[in-house]
This record gives structure tokens, sequence and C-alpha cells, in this order.
């Protein structure tokens, strides 16, 4: 089991170094499916692991010149309190209904994945800096999904910063990587209050998916996304009709709780397919 452990721990790993998401999508099942963990200590051991691989993958990125830090550290700096609050907002949450919610996110995130872009053969408006106020929501509603389910943040944040800042795709996924750290962070700490963490299995599961979140990074400008992006897609897919499937006929579907998280959940859910849509079309745009 352990080496289970660490070989899905090297996966997670080379998510984030190539796509700069995925990490969570992945570590929250690896925890509670192959570790044993509940839901609520699993999404807080994911935020730890995937802040920390997150901040290693970062550190090719930016020797590549592929990391923004003044547009990453502005839509961290918001997107960091709706993490916190995210977090602190999950103590109060059934941990079966996180699952539910969460595995509603992976089957919004695989279908944003596989989705094909649409193609313009009309040039688009030239790109302008977004308003403050829209980086401020757009950064707390990433941030308080983040913190809430422990996923999200990756295929939200690399959309978000191609279609408010403007940044090509190379360089999105290397700046994600800098505010997926700050998220995870922040959103451990809100967790903190009501979660226990088991220290030896997080460091393990960090230490396998820093290695692989290295190895990730360095192949990121050499492989092509989008095969692996497909291929992630249906991995998601498959594990996001797992997850939800083993919430079928809980005890969480009576609680009206579960039922707002799946509500918020479906919410956000549209909002990721439709940000991966329209930075896509504007990136295919700019081409």
């Amino acid at each position: 089991m352990t080496l289970l452990v660490i070989a899905a721990s090297l996966l997670v790993g080379v998510s984030l170094g190539v796509l700069g998401g995925g990490g969570s999508i992945l570590t929250v099942p690896l925890l509670v499916h192959l570790a044993g963990q509940d839901a609520k200590e699993a999404i807080a051991t994911s935020l730890f692991v995937v802040g920390v691989t997150s901040a290693a993958a970062l550190v090719p990125h930016a020797r590549a010149r592929r990391v923004r830090w003044r547009a990453g550290l502005l839509f961290g700096a918001f997107s960091m309190g709706g993490a916190y609050g995210g977090g602190r907002l999950a103590e109060y949450v059934p941990g079966a209904a996180l699952l539910v919610a969460f595995g509603v996110v992976m089957l919004a995130t695989a279908g944003a994945m596989l989705r094909r872009p649409r193609r313009r053969t009309q040039p688009g408006p030239p790109h302008r800096d977004p308003s403050l106020a829209r980086v401020a929501g757009s950064g707390v509603a990433v941030g308080a999904v983040t913190g809430l389910v422990g996923s999200g943040g990756g295929f939200l944040v690399v959309p978000a910063l191609a279609v408010l800042g403007g940044l090509p795709t190379a360089v999105a996924v290397g700046t994600s990587l800098l505010v997926i750290a700050m998220n995870s962070f922040a959103g451990l700490a809100g967790h903190l209050s009501g979660a226990h963490i088991d220290w030896g299995l997080a460091l393990t599961v960090t230490g396998a998916a820093v290695v692989g979140s290295v190895a990730g990074a360095r192949l990121a400008g050499r492989i092509p996304q989008e095969t692996v992006r497909k291929a992630f897609g249906w991995f998601v897919a498959v594990m996001g009709v797992f997850v939800l499937g083993r919430q079928v006929g809980g005890e969480a579907w009576r609680h009206p709780v579960a039922w707002g998280a799946l509500g918020g959940a479906a919410v956000v859910a549209c909002a990721t397919v439709a940000m991966r849509r329209r930075g896509r079309a504007e990136l295919v745009t700019k081409r």
C-alpha cells in the first residue's frame, strides 16, 4: 500500500509540473481511498501537499521565465482570503457532503479539459487590463473553492490568468503555481482549527509529489500538453464517477448542507467550463 501511495503521489507532482493543476484532484482520492483518511483530514492534508509541491514546481518555471510575479501575487492575494474562509466553512459541512461537491468539481474539471476550443475566424478585441474589482471577485471565488473542497484551484487559476491577465498558456501555467501555493497554505490555515493531519503521511506524500513536480516542470515545454491534458481529463472523469458513486445512498444526502454544497459545486462547475472556454478561445484568437 505504501508503494502505491508513493507512486500516486509522483503522479500528483507530475500533473502540477506539466499542467499547473490537477494535484488536489488526485491527492484527495489518494488519501481517502488508498491511505484510509476521512474526507476532512484528506482535504486538509492535500492542501499542505499541493502547497509545498506547487512551490517546488514553481522554481524551474521561474528559471525558464514562465512566471509573471505581479499578476500572480495580485490574484493570489485576493484568493487567499477566499481560501481561508472556505477552509473555516468546511468545519461545518459534513465530510460526505464535501466529497459529493468534490466529485462534481472533478467531473467539471474533466469536461473542461476534454472540451475542444472554438476557433474564431475574426480577430478579437485587443486585450485590456481587467478592473481591480473583477480580479478581486475572481480571486476570492477561486480561493473559496480551493479552501472548501481542496480542489479546483489549478484548473480555475490557469484560465483566469489567461482571460484576466492575457497570459500565454505556458506563462499562465507557471504563474498559476504561485497562486496555488498561496491558496493552499491559506486554506490549510482555515482547516487547522477543525481537522487533524498525520504529518508523517503528509511529508511522505509531499516528498514524492515534489520529485514528480520537478520532473513534470522540466517536461512542460517538451511534450504536447493537449495530449497529456486529454489523457488526464479522462482519468479525472473516471475518478469523479468513482468518488460520487461511493457517496450514492449515503447519509450525507439526508443532510440539507449536502444539497447546499452540491448546488455550490454545480455553480463552480459551470463557471469552470465557461472560463476555460473563454480562455481557450482568446488564446486561439491571439495566435
